[in-house]
């Protein structure tokens, strides 16, 4: 028995110490790598550097759909963001018309906010005034290029858009369809024969960055209110490196000082402690990024709270397991006993923890909803390696007949 649980023991050491090493540095095994975990966690604004942008939607006050629309706007710009590869982005609504976005790490700040904010509203309007087909009948739109290397945009339409843009092509043959966005001509191509298929070709663009921005534009579909900036800033990426320094830097303090404390005071079962400390650090890593959350300043200072709540479970475990030994109990009783009449002391505060994070995640938009995310994942965790993990591993050291009370701070 003695020997079994001791090498249980030395397993879970073994492999929290190579999981630490993996998340720490990496691992390469022949053309597999694994990277380091703080290489794949998503950065927010305020720890990446990027944009920050205010639109305000021109609605009318009382309109019944207002709701509606703004959800519909913010449907639409993350489709852009997504085809424009700032799958980072968050966009949140703010007050009754407002929509904030935040865009970590953008290269062209500007640039972007206008794509974000264009109607964006495609007609291929025939030689007699009259709209063939609209945006809304374009299944896809991708950038390419055709005989010269001239860049041009190949979409695709859908059936119904396709059978009109046929019957479209036979009636004009020899004429010409103007293509217009948002009012403006952007291509007009003589039809040369009927397109049956619904797969056509907009020429006129100047260089395959346009087409991007053009087939973008078209695939993602039109806005459903007209949006204006109202605030426009460009957050450095120097502030948000310093703050993210100083965060990992207040992180392994209080982690550190925490370390020494429940070794000092609590002794083996403060080691544990330490030891279920690094599984949970392990863990919310892992989560952040399976989950891909974004981690901002305030999402830090989650984390940080919730390891405080996790030592906080260990400390009224461990007092009660001390109160067991007092009364004369032997060690796996008063370690029975101090879990289970601890539990539900740490179940109440937790729940009302998440309750308040639940909240939080609900109002609050931007960095509060970091900070709301960041906590609940960390309370979660913590109540799995304080009340699971702890208690698993103080059961193998009483298996290892360690039965000096002074040991378990006694």
């Amino acid at each position: 028995m003695r020997k079994k649980s001791g090498l249980k023991l030395f397993l879970i050491i073994a492999c929290i110490a190579i999981l630490c090493y993996i998340a720490l540095n990496g691992l390469e095994i022949g053309i597999y790598r694994i990277v380091p975990l703080a290489e794949r966690v998503q950065q927010g604004l305020d720890l990446k550097g990027g944009l920050y942008v205010v639109y305000e939607a021109d609605i009318a006050p009382g309109d019944p759909d207002r709701d509606s629309k703004i959800a519909g706007a913010i449907r639409v710009m993350r489709n852009r963001l997504d085809k424009s590869n700032q799958h980072e982005a968050t966009i949140a609504p703010q007050g009754t018309n407002r929509i904030v976005v935040e865009i970590p790490g953008v290269d062209n700040p500007q640039e972007l906010a206008d794509i974000l904010m264009k109607p964006a509203v495609l007609e291929f309007i025939g030689p007699e005034g009259d709209v063939i087909i609209t945006g809304k009948d374009v299944k896809t739109a991708k950038p390419g290029y055709i005989t010269g290397q001239k860049p041009v945009v190949h979409f695709e339409l859908h059936p119904e858009g396709a059978k009109k843009f046929a019957e479209a092509t036979e009636k004009y043959l020899g004429q010409v369809i103007k293509i217009v966005l948002d009012g403006n001509p952007i291509s007009e191509p003589t039809v040369d024969e009927v397109i049956p298929n619904g797969q056509g070709v907009i020429h006129g663009m100047r260089d395959i960055e346009e087409a991007q921005k053009l087939a973008t534009l078209i695939e993602s579909g039109a806005l459903p209110v007209e949006l204006k900036q109202v605030e426009v800033r460009t957050i450095g990426a120097t502030l948000g490196a310093n703050a993210l320094e100083r965060g990992i830097l207040a992180g392994i303090v209080g982690l550190s000082l925490v370390f020494l404390f429940m070794l000092v005071y609590y002794r083996l079962p403060g080691l544990v402690a330490d030891l279920a400390l690094v599984v949970y650090t392990l863990l919310v890593m892992l989560i952040t990024v399976l989950a891909r959350i974004t981690i901002t300043l305030p999402g830090i200072a989650g984390i940080v709270l919730s390891i405080g709540m996790a030592v906080d479970a260990n400390v009224i475990i461990f007092e009660r397991i001390k109160e067991e030994l007092r009364a004369g109990k032997t060690l796996r009783a008063a370690l029975d006993s101090g879990f289970s009449k601890a539990f539900s002391a740490i179940l109440d505060s937790n729940v009302t923890t998440l309750i308040a994070g639940v909240v939080l995640l609900y109002f609050g938009t931007g960095p509060i909803q970091g900070f709301a995310k960041t906590l609940m994942l960390g309370v979660v965790v913590s109540m799995f390696t304080a009340i699971v993990f702890t208690k698993y591993v103080l059961r193998l050291i009483i298996d290892l007949n360690v039965q000096n009370k002074k040991l378990y701070g006694v």
